[in-house]
């Protein structure tokens, strides 16, 4: 009779255990697999993006080919690779508006604190290069390239303008992200610190760069 009691009864609790454990798998797994597809496959954002800048998407690879500085010597063919890259395309001369964009850039990289060696500045100048006194004076590690040969304009029209202007007028600046793709833009009349909440941002949720 005790043999009988302490006897092991059928493992009744095996498949319902099983099924519990795929219904928990299929809870996690299958919203993220949506999230994923539509994110990436469908290149679709929710409508509350909280970037302040102009998100360039899909974002556009630069193939930058061999640029010169202003002793027209070659520069780096990684120029935009290894770190977030903020950019600025303009006369070589450097107007009222070009300074202004190269203090922002400047500045914005300096309010990243521990984070600002994973960013660098490119100005890009389309002619007129360049007024070296002011861009050594002023912007000592902003990496200055030539961009005023008929074979960069293709390489120039990656960048959008977001109006019907010529890239060289337009103002503007642009990030580009470690992988060298262009994926943001900010006109002259953007908040002064939006490029650098978005920056932040990017930096903060980057494992690369």
């Amino acid at each position: 009779l005790a043999l009988l009691m302490t006897a092991p009864t059928p493992d009744t609790d095996r498949p319902r255990s099983r099924a519990q454990l795929w219904l928990l798998i299929v809870i996690f797994f299958v919203p993220l697999t949506v999230a994923f597809v539509i994110y990436y496959g469908f290149d679709w954002r929710p409508a509350g993006t909280t970037n302040k800048g102009d998100l360039i998407s899909p974002a556009r690879p630069l193939h930058t080919g061999t640029l010169l500085d202003p002793q027209d010597q070659p520069i780096e063919e990684a120029l935009f690779k290894d770190k977030w890259t903020l950019v600025y395309i303009g006369n070589g001369r450097c107007d009222e508006r070009c300074r202004e964009a190269l203090t922002l850039m400047r500045q914005t990289r300096l309010a990243l604190n521990d984070d600002m060696t994973r960013v660098r500045r490119v100005f890009l100048a389309t002619a007129d290069c360049c007024d070296v006194e002011y861009l050594e004076i002023q912007h000592p590690d902003l990496v200055t390239a030539r961009a005023d040969e008929q074979s960069d304009r293709e390489f120039l029209a990656t960048f959008p303008t977001f109006e019907d202007v010529p890239i060289e007028t337009a103002g503007r600046i642009y990030i580009v992200d470690p992988l060298g793709n262009l994926m943001m833009s900010y006109s002259p009349d953007a908040p002064q610190k939006a490029m650098l909440e978005d920056l932040r941002k990017l930096l903060k949720l980057s494992h690369i760069g």
